[in-house]
């Protein structure tokens, strides 16, 4: 399975979190799947991290290798990408969601996430 991870999914799998629903913990700890992490997360952690809304600098110290350790893939963004989460209605104020799900409607991929507002987009989203 082929699934996209949210921001806050990578953090409690990295944290060891309880947070983490039993499906996704089930599904991000098989390796027979492809997590892909997208470089919106990088860019969100770091913009969160600075700005002082989240507690998870650990994971900018080393993501490329946190990644590889775990072995997620990395997603690039697009300029399709860019702008269809540009062009998503505003049902997530989030620009970094809006990207994530602009991923994961053109890739055609299920998206691991607890937020639920993603479901009015009509991605598949697992959790």
């Amino acid at each position: 399975m082929k699934v996209l991870a949210d921001t806050h999914v990578l953090i409690w799998w990295l944290e060891d979190s309880t947070r983490l629903s039993a499906r996704a913990a089930s599904i991000l700890g098989n390796r027979q799947n492809e997590i892909l992490i997208s470089a919106v997360v990088g860019w969100e952690i770091a913009i969160k991290v600075s700005a002082g809304k989240i507690n998870a600098s650990f994971v900018l110290e080393d993501m490329g290798g946190m990644i590889e350790r775990e072995s997620f893939s990395e997603l690039p963004i697009t300029l399709e990408e860019g702008v269809c989460a540009g062009l998503l209605p505003r049902h997530h104020r989030d620009p970094f969601d809006r990207l994530l799900i602009a991923q994961a409607q053109l890739l055609e991929l299920p998206i691991m996430s607890g937020d639920a507002m993603f479901d009015r987009y009509g991605v598949n989203r697992l959790w």
